[in-house]
């Protein structure tokens, strides 16, 4: 009904438009204006004598008034209408009855040929999401691209990401080694394989993905997700010190608004409380990614107090002791730290091979002496 209802008002200022100037005779005639032009003239006649107008400007004004007058005295003297006008006024209003009936049946017969009455509205984002390709017709656009420019690399460029997160392992890895064939080596092009590479090893950091990472800090010693996976590669090796190493340098050269320091944060208190009754497990784990910063530190230092609480009560487990220092220091309170690695000191102190890697820990972590 609102559809109707705006095509008869546009239908309407049509008409309107059409029929405006039909209806006018001729223009308007006033006896009036004759006396205006008069008083005119006696105006510039007066400012002439009173000198506030030159003779030259004067003579100019008083001839333009003087024509305006004639033409106003021709058309008061002009004859009344004539049977000609009478026509021609005839066939004005026939041509506008003609526009009044023509113009609405020939707009609505457009519209039934051209248009769609009976089709439903459709809101604008919905038009809008129906003309914007899909992810997956983008990437058929982009492969039929390469299947006939295969050595394009800036097509494998855009395409390998994207592999990656459509769950197309295997492709992305072509992509990424495409691509760093054809358009040479950054730190985020070798960085990209090595993800790949372990993707599609099922999370597995392998040695082909470890040398691409490695290739990654050649170029770029700060890169995040290089330095992260040799993190994750150095404890899937069983080398925890070395993961804890990589993690806390990446922390303490970490911009303070980084997004990807939570998740860092996270992978060393992991690493750190290992999987003893006291740390975490894999639920904990995965529901700390659905938590917010506050509520994931909160989280990560339940699990540190839960840890100290258990080797409290039975402290005859050194690795847990290990742990804990590290925990500590994960979270900042040296002060504990250092308490922690005295007292696992004192608990082993017959143990000269445990007092070593006490020591060293303590070392490597800034807290001997």
């Amino acid at each position: 009904m609102t559809l109707w209802f705006a095509l008869a008002l546009m239908t309407a200022a049509a008409i309107f438009a059409v029929l405006w100037p039909l209806s006018r005779r001729g223009p308007l005639r006033s006896g009036s204006d004759i006396a205006v032009y008069r008083d005119q003239l006696e105006e510039i006649r007066r400012d002439q004598a009173a000198g506030l107008i030159a003779e030259r400007e004067a003579a100019a004004a008083q001839v333009e008034v003087s024509r305006r007058l004639l033409a106003a005295a021709d058309a008061e003297a002009a004859p009344p209408q004539t049977v000609s006008d009478a026509a021609a006024a005839r066939r004005r209003n026939a041509v506008a009855i003609a526009a009044l009936i023509a113009l609405p049946a020939g707009a609505l017969a457009l519209y039934l040929s051209v248009g769609s009455p009976l089709l439903p509205g459709q809101p604008l984002a919905s038009r809008v999401a129906a003309e914007r390709p899909s992810i997956a017709q983008m990437v058929a656009q982009v492969e039929a691209h390469l299947a006939k420019n295969p050595e394009e690399g800036r097509g494998w460029d855009v395409v390998a990401p994207i592999y990656l997160r459509m769950g197309r392992i295997e492709d992305a890895v072509k992509a990424r080694r495409n691509a760093l064939r054809l358009n040479g080596p950054t730190a985020e092009r070798h960085a990209g394989l090595g993800e790949a590479l372990t993707a599609a090893a099922n999370g597995v950091v392998t040695a082909e993905a470890v040398a691409a990472f490695k290739a990654a800090v050649v170029l770029d010693a700060e890169h995040v997700k290089a330095r992260f996976y040799l993190g994750l590669a150095a404890e899937q090796d069983g080398r925890i010190d070395d993961a804890v190493a990589i993690w806390r340098a990446m922390l303490e050269g970490a911009p303070a608004d980084a997004p990807w320091v939570d998740l860092v944060r996270t992978e060393l208190v992991r690493v750190a409380a290992g999987s003893s009754p006291g740390g975490p497990n894999e639920e904990q784990i995965a529901a700390a990614g659905d938590l917010t910063p506050e509520q994931r530190m909160a989280m990560v230092r339940g699990m540190v107090e839960r840890l100290a609480a258990r080797l409290g009560k039975d402290g005859t487990d050194f690795e847990g002791w290990l742990r804990l220092v590290r925990s500590y220091m994960v979270l900042g309170d040296r002060d504990r730290a250092i308490a922690a690695a005295g007292q696992a000191r004192r608990l082993f102190a017959a143990d000269p091979a445990k007092l070593k890697r006490i020591d060293d820990l303590a070392k490597g972590l800034g807290l001997d002496g």
